[in-house]
């Protein structure tokens, strides 16, 4: 229908009968010129919306993401573990909880030219507060040698820790035969002994038993 009986039409309904034809079309084109703003505003804003929503949706995951890696990577705990022997930077570093030996040793900056590092269980899971001794060539050799040979005892009649079974240990004084299994198991984990004082890191053995060990022991 042409503009013109459209307005004539809308004249005659809304009884504008009396008002001339050309205000009647002007009235008209106001009332289409306001919808049509209307709509686009409305449209306007739905679409704002709807792309703050969807911004929010992409973005928010993403940022809760970082926040939570952040925080689990500060809760991670770390031990203190004491590096000595045939390493680079002896020392006593703090390593991340659940570190094997191998961990401990590349960060006292690897081993030195005369180690042996394989004589000790690098896949070892370490714990707070030890302390891993890497034997050097020389140090490896000997204890072998004392091993093969069955030397147990010095010219002193001195027990060596280094090289003693089960039952020789256990033959100490205050030493059973559980703590005797830790004694063995601790260097063969840990590479010898590089001085009596040095059966103190065996569980179980604190300063008091020491002393009842001191003049009874050697390392070799």
């Amino acid at each position: 229908m042409p503009f013109q009986e459209s307005a004539e039409s809308m004249r005659a309904k809304l009884h504008l009968g009396k008002i001339r034809p050309s205000l009647a079309i002007g009235i008209c084109a106001a009332v289409v010129v306001a919808v049509g703003l209307a709509v686009f505003a409305a449209w306007n804003a739905f679409s704002g919306e709807t792309f703050q929503i969807a911004h929010e949706q992409t973005v928010a995951p993403e940022s809760l993401s970082a926040s939570g890696d952040a925080q689990e990577e500060a809760a991670v705990p770390v031990i203190a573990i004491h590096v000595s022997g045939a390493v680079l930077n002896p020392g006593v570093y703090e390593l991340p909880e659940g570190s094997r030996a191998n961990d401990a040793i590349e960060a006292a900056g690897g081993a030195s030219e005369d180690a042996v590092p394989d004589a000790l269980n690098l896949a070892r899971v370490l714990s707070d507060g030890e302390q891993i001794i890497v034997p050097t060539v020389e140090e490896q050799e000997r204890l072998e040698e004392a091993a093969v040979a069955g030397q147990t005892l010095d010219a002193g009649g001195k027990v060596n820790i280094n090289t003693a079974t089960v039952e020789q240990l256990d033959s100490l004084p205050g030493v059973g035969e559980s703590t005797a299994q830790k004694i063995i198991a601790d260097r063969e984990e840990n590479g010898p002994f590089g001085s009596p004082e040095d059966l103190k890191r065996v569980s179980g053995i604190g300063d008091k038993k020491y002393e009842d060990l001191a003049d009874l022991i050697t390392v070799g």
